[in-house]
């Protein structure tokens, strides 16, 4: 099983993954895209780095002889919604042609996920982060990421959302993947 664990910064998607890969050492764990950049080319949160990020994850979710049960940090639906988050706040950056680019994209992945798992920002979230995470942009990709998240053809056939402590969050993980076998 292909999974995708999906989320705005500072949702929870790393704790997640790695509560899951230490349960599940069946599982490979791919972490954040953002790691394998190189820094200095990226100062700036804007759509080349998003771009960037969504072709390591393309590159990871697209390869035929990916591991056959793996979990990832993100896949092409976050940086859909990065980029469209870009755009909604008219951020100096931005690209609407990047948009696109990433829409098509996340259709060609879409199908090789077998679940997209969505930790979307709730009101009682216990995750908090500090104002220098741009939470204004945190919001907006949370709120594009929820919507993209409905269409089938971009996000896969199988999407869940995931919410409460971190405990509550791995156990309506594994109920996900296991009630499938």
């Amino acid at each position: 099983m292909r999974i995708v664990v999906s989320g705005t910064h500072g949702s929870g998607k790393s704790t997640l993954i790695s509560a899951f890969a230490a349960r599940h050492p069946e599982y490979e764990m791919m972490g954040d895209p953002y790691e394998d950049l190189d820094d200095d080319r990226f100062s700036e949160l804007d759509a080349s780095l998003f771009a960037a990020q969504l072709a390591i994850v393309a590159e990871r979710l697209g390869d035929a002889d990916a591991p056959p049960r793996l979990i990832s940090e993100r896949g092409p639906l976050d940086f859909v919604a990065y980029l469209d988050a870009l755009n909604a706040l008219a951020r100096r950056g931005r690209s609407s042609a990047a948009v696109r680019r990433a829409v098509d994209v996340a259709r060609i992945i879409a199908p090789r996920i077998d679940l997209l798992v969505l930790l979307p920002l709730e009101d009682d979230d216990p995750i908090s982060v500090s104002d220098d995470e741009d939470l204004e942009l945190r919001a907006a990709m949370n709120d594009s990421l929820v919507e993209f998240a409905g269409d089938p053809d971009l996000a896969g056939e199988r999407v869940i959302e995931i919410a409460g402590t971190p405990n509550a969050r791995l156990e309506q993980l594994e109920a996900a993947v296991f009630s499938t076998r």
